[in-house]
């Protein structure tokens, strides 16, 4: 009988302590907003992800340098109708030599075909195992979710009324669309200068910082210079328009992602057009084509960026 259970293995460079001392270093690849141990036998931790996952796990086995197992306790996802999804798996981390070097197999047994969230859950896991672990074992920095903090900046609350009271009797692109991969990818996509150069614009300097200005270049003679004005880890994304068209100027773009059971959805919006020009137009047209880029970047892995979006 076949097995179906999610599984993923790579193959490092590196001792098999070290890949054991990565793993149990949940917070270091998977996300900093676990609360309990990750490294004893028989603890248990919990693990949320905003309002949409919340997980409890207890560690049944840990054998040094060979094997992890976590048993999943109580599970809640908000985008399935069995909300308990997971509960009773195991996640289970298996350390082997092979060719001279370290095999990791990872195992989430009981995440099957059959289940509502496996399609998103297969992407997510993928991009933490062969990307963020991966990454921690052999570079000491993997690419956990950061850890959430409460908003209770009152300047940053007034910065956002002000705003919006500027922009009450301006004009709005908005675009919503479904992208078969994890918020993880698409948030990478978003933010980084790899990501935007993927889907964009190749010309592209940018990095993944509040307050940081990234520069878009169409061509040897038009640019646009945008300022990362909020970042929040695979929720969302705003920017502040400094140097572009004359249209373009003052005008803000905000990226929405929320999880669900195929992927992520994407609301859209560009805000503070002063009025519906033909500018304006040509605008909303050419950024449905560049969103069509992001999501095939985030499903297939290679975008339509300037010049080819229109193709």
């Amino acid at each position: 009988m076949k097995n179906e259970d999610f599984t993923t293995t790579i193959l490092v460079d590196a001792a098999s302590q070290d890949v054991f001392n990565a793993i149990n270093n949940v917070r270091g690849w998977w996300s900093e907003n676990i609360d309990g141990d990750t490294n004893k036998l028989n603890s248990e931790f919990l693990y949320h992800y905003q309002d949409v996952h919340r997980a409890k796990m207890k560690i049944t086995e840990y054998v040094s340098n060979k094997k992890v197992v976590w048993h999943v306790l109580d599970n809640y996802f908000k985008f399935t109708k069995d909300e308990t999804e997971w509960k009773d798996t195991n996640v289970i981390f298996e350390i082997s030599e092979k060719d001279g070097k370290t095999q990791l197999k990872f195992t989430h047994q009981g995440l099957v075909p059959d289940y509502e969230c496996f399609n998103v859950c297969h992407d997510a896991w993928t991009h933490y195992i062969q990307g963020s672990l991966k990454d921690l074992i052999l570079t000491g920095k993997g690419g956990a979710t950061p850890k959430e903090v409460a908003e209770t900046d009152s300047n940053t609350e007034l910065a956002e009324k002000e705003s919006s009271t500027k922009q009450i009797n301006s004009k709005s692109i908005y675009h919503k669309l479904q992208i078969d991969a994890p918020v993880e990818t698409v948030y990478g996509a978003l933010t980084t200068q790899k990501g935007l150069a993927g889907w964009w614009t190749p010309e592209t300097i940018a990095k993944p910082e509040v307050g940081s200005v990234s520069r878009f270049a169409f061509g040897p003679t038009y640019f646009k210079e945008i300022e990362v004005t909020e970042l929040k880890p695979y929720g969302s994304i705003k920017w502040l328009c400094l140097k572009a068209h004359e249209e373009w100027v003052g005008t803000t773009i905000t990226f929405e992602l929320e999880p669900n059971r195929k992927g992520s959805s994407l609301l859209f919006h560009h805000d503070g057009w002063a009025e519906c020009t033909p500018e304006f137009a040509a605008c909303s047209f050419d950024w449905a084509l560049f969103l069509r880029s992001l999501k095939l970047l985030c499903e297939t892995g290679k975008g339509l960026p300037y010049p080819d979006f229109n193709k």
